[in-house]
């Protein structure tokens, strides 16, 4: 049996972990630390995405690839739950958030309608962004406030029986704010 001459080591998982930790904050590392003391750490898979989305805004390659490494799970794992979960983004999103509502109370009052002049004025579709950057277009199947409908949400904001042509106007709101 012949040993390396070689005065080098193979194994990285130091440098591997350091740049994990250099791709999130200190309190999203600290925070995946302590699931990994307690029982079953790869069940808080989820919140420790949600913790990294809200503080990127989204869910990044790097940041997906560090929170693989740093719980010890597959990347396959982590890049599965962030693509199955209607929550998670994988690309950055506008300052504003649109969420309309496509719920049966929402879409038998019009919806659809509401959805398309959006898509129309913001000259994207579900799961896109505007090109200023501004506005993000999302579908939900229910915001709770059926007796509302039709019903968007902006940001925070709840935006009850909504018109196709209140969009510009409600749009152009949001544009002021920045």
């Amino acid at each position: 049996m012949s040993q390396c001459c070689c005065s080098h080591s193979t194994d990285n998982r130091e440098k591997v972990l350091a740049g994990a930790r250099a791709a999130l904050p200190p309190e999203i590392v600290t925070f995946i630390e302590q699931v990994r003391q307690g029982p079953e750490p790869a069940s808080q898979l989820i919140s420790v995405l949600h913790k990294v989305q809200g503080h990127f805004g989204h869910l990044g390659v790097a940041q997906m690839n560090a929170v693989a490494q740093l719980m010890q799970v597959p990347s396959s794992t982590v890049t599965g739950v962030a693509t199955f979960y209607h929550f998670f983004r994988l690309k950055p999103g506008g300052k504003f958030l649109i969420n309309v509502c496509l719920g049966t109370a929402c879409y038998v009052k019009g919806a659809s309608a509401v959805a398309e002049r959006l898509k129309e004025e913001l000259g994207v579709d579900f799961g896109e962004t505007s090109k200023d950057g501004m506005f993000t277009l999302e579908s939900a199947r229910c915001l709770g406030t059926c007796g509302l409908a039709p019903v968007i949400m902006i940001g925070a904001d709840v935006h009850a029986k909504v018109k196709p042509d209140q969009i510009p106007a409600l749009l152009a709101k949001y544009r002021e704010k920045t």
